[in-house]
């Protein structure tokens, strides 16, 4: 299996640094890219390209407005070189001062051989929530923003964005709610809306796909306090969907984390799906930290019934 080796740590990790050279996934914990920095990449993404995997997130301050969107690249999941800040504050709009821009997700059009970098945008206090779009020919490059996506020329003014490419190339938009909606073949306009508000007070939406199983994560909306996260199961994106429970024990807060993305490790002799979360500081987004973790996926059964504090991954 991908997942090859774990070792269990007699505490649960809350503060610390791990730099490069640490070789593990030490989950809540400041991590060092190749400079020496901390990782700033909250809220993120992520997409393999050739033998490389990378993370686009949140670069952040201790303001929580935006600042810019960054780019991390690995070949091991463990050691993480700064490339680029791919979006970058702007003199206004939605790119703008107090504006917010949380939640990038990457995906890359085959029709159009563009990198799609998605994201929640917002004004500061959140009163005008919608879902930016930014390309670039590169995955790492200065994406260039396209402003806010459309559905019959509407904005979607949902908060919470994220998405998922299924595996016959098409793209969607996931948000708030449990609302999807189907791009266009350039990814940068809705053509239809498959699923309309699945679920209520829920949000940090994650979709992705094991077989022909789709599996969405949420969490309880409590603000930048962690919850129990849970999660539905359908084999249509229009569903019907099934509530299926919690991600992880009760009381546990999702291993205090918020979901952010699913990502697929293809191992030597089979499939990891590492669950990626945000353990947010409140007080200063800018220093909060992951949790990262191997889901065990049984037909539509999904879990994190341990908290691994320290583990490896054949990546």
């Amino acid at each position: 299996l991908a997942f090859i080796a774990i070792s269990i740590l007699a505490v649960l990790y809350s503060s610390g640094t791990v730099s490069a050279a640490s070789g593990v996934i030490v989950s809540g914990t400041t991590w060092n890219d190749n400079n020496g920095n901390p990782v700033n990449a909250h809220g993120g993404g992520m997409i393999k390209v050739g033998s490389t995997y990378y993370w686009i997130g949140e670069y952040k301050d201790t303001s929580g407005l935006f600042v810019a969107t960054a780019c991390y690249s690995s070949t091991d999941l463990q050691h993480w070189t700064f490339v680029n800040k791919t979006l970058v504050r702007q003199t206004s709009g939605d790119l703008g001062p107090n504006s917010i821009v949380e939640r990038p997700k990457i995906l890359y059009d085959k029709t159009t051989k563009q990198y799609v970098e998605t994201m929640h945008v917002d004004v500061a206090g959140y009163k005008k929530p919608g879902v930016g779009v930014a390309t670039s020919p590169t995955i790492c490059g200065n994406y260039t923003y396209h402003g806010r996506l459309k559905l019959n020329g509407s904005s979607i003014n949902k908060w919470d964005s994220g998405s998922f490419q299924d595996t016959d190339g098409t793209g969607y938009i996931i948000t708030h709610n449990g609302n999807i909606y189907k791009l266009a073949p350039d990814y940068l306009s809705a053509v239809s809306q498959p699923l309309s508000a699945m679920c209520s007070n829920c949000e940090a939406p994650t979709l992705f796909k094991v077989g022909s199983i789709y599996f969405f994560l949420f969490s309880h909306r409590t603000g930048w306090a962690s919850n129990d996260d849970f999660y539905f199961t359908a084999t249509s994106l229009s569903g019907p969907w099934t509530s299926r429970g919690n991600l992880a024990p009760a009381g546990t807060h999702t291993w205090n984390s918020q979901t952010t993305y699913v990502l697929p490790v293809q191992g030597t002799s089979g499939t990891t799906y590492m669950y990626m979360g945000d353990r947010w500081n409140a007080n200063n987004l800018g220093t909060s930290t992951y949790v990262w973790q191997p889901l065990v996926i049984k037909g539509t059964s999904l879990s994190m019934p341990t908290f691994h504090a320290s583990w490896t991954v054949n990546s």
